[in-house]
């Protein structure tokens, strides 16, 4: 079956219509970021090129292909533009407009010629498919980095659509598409544009699937950390906690000595700065797989995987003389909290983690009977400092 260029065309046009006005008034509700309002641009940029294109024979020549031809790249650079914001990646908005300037010209001035339309095709090709490939690697930066799923899909529907542009630039170079009425009868060439329709709708839909599952995980960190210092609430612990299975690990409890003077001394925005200070020194410490839980008030547990009784109490007492020197820099301080640490580790031979923090308990308050300020372990021949 042969298929009309010019109606698939205006097909292409439509559909772009579409989805630039939806995704338009998307961005006009205020609930997303940026990324949108560049995205609905691209959409209605390619939209036009498409459009004019179709009227090739029917309007001027300038207007149809080679207007076409230049809004369709300033279109496609967009896309790649929208992929970049949606990263959060910096782009100067200036240096891409001169790139998309830059990348267009050619179009009017080298290839202007009625008669010159597989060159014309070769070189909107690359340029589609060099964009197409740009936005696939950006696809894979942001799966490997936020771990979104929806993402794979997108660099999966980029990188066919950077081979179907191959494929005509190939098909351009060789004679095979294109001459003087390139709404003739290819059917290779009319079967890449419809395939063009169903992957301009898909991507959009990736693009979506992507901000929901975003959402989606921002909302879970949200719902597991606390919102001041950022450490897993308990919630968020009990959600880690199966993932550590048997393995050995040491708990350390932590309760920061006189937290409640400084709070009616000097009010809660200090102690609000002196939790954060806390958080982060122990950040500072610990391991990158360690993990850092806010129980409440001014109580935290410290889970430190692979790590002997030893050398977790070694490692409490660097988080203890490290937050006593952190909270010696604090201006304007009448009132200098210490830590009072517990420690208690689970073997290879595991146990129950709620045992775990009952014996880790036990060590903290025998902190807190001698005099604060210090780490003991669970067991009385562990005590330490």
């Amino acid at each position: 079956m042969l298929l009309d260029l010019r109606t698939i065309y205006f097909i292409v046009a439509v559909s772009c219509f579409v989805l630039g006005i939806l995704q338009l008034a998307a961005y006009a509700t205020g609930r997303f970021e940026r990324w949108p309002l560049w995205w609905g641009l691209s959409n209605l940029l390619v939209g036009v090129g498409s459009f004019l294109v179709a009227l090739r024979n029917l309007v001027p020549y300038s207007v149809s292909v080679d207007g076409g031809n230049i809004v369709t790249i300033a279109g496609y650079m967009l896309m790649f533009f929208a992929v970049r914001v949606f990263a959060g990646r910096a782009l100067d908005q200036r240096y891409f407009w001169l790139a998309i300037l830059l990348v267009s010209v050619p179009v009017a001035l080298i290839v202007s010629d009625p008669s010159a339309v597989s060159a014309r095709l070769l070189y909107v090709s690359v340029i589609c498919c060099l964009c197409d490939l740009a936005v696939a690697r950006e696809a894979i930066d942001i799966a490997r980095r936020e771990k979104l799923y929806s993402a794979v899909l997108l660099v999966g529907l980029y990188v066919c659509t950077a081979m179907i542009f191959a494929v005509r630039s190939i098909l351009a170079a060789t004679g095979e598409i294109g001459g003087p009425d390139p709404f003739g009868g290819n059917v290779v060439h009319s079967w890449m544009a419809v395939s063009a329709v169903a992957f301009i709708m898909l991507r959009s839909m990736a693009m979506v699937l992507m901000a929901a599952e975003r959402s989606r995980n921002q909302l879970t960190e949200l719902a597991h950390h606390d919102p001041l210092t950022g450490a897993l609430n308990r919630g968020g612990l009990a959600q880690r906690l199966p993932a550590l299975g048997s393995q050995p690990v040491s708990l350390l409890t932590i309760d920061i000595d006189h937290f409640k003077q400084l709070n009616d001394r000097h009010g809660h925005a200090s102690g609000d700065d002196i939790l954060r200070l806390f958080a982060s020194v122990s950040r500072s410490i610990m391991g990158s797989n360690d993990l850092l839980a806010r129980q409440g008030g001014d109580e935290f547990l410290v889970v430190l995987k692979d790590v002997s009784g030893q050398d977790a109490v070694a490692i409490a007492e660097r988080i203890r003389l490290a937050f006593a020197a952190a909270v010696l820099h604090q201006p304007d301080l009448a009132v200098f909290p210490t830590l009072s640490i517990g420690v208690a580790t689970r073997g290879e031979s595991g146990g129950d983690f709620e045992q775990l923090i009952k014996k880790a308990d036990e060590a903290l308050y025998r902190s807190k009977r001698e005099g604060r300020n210090r780490v003991e372990a669970f067991g009385e021949n562990q005590q330490a400092a």
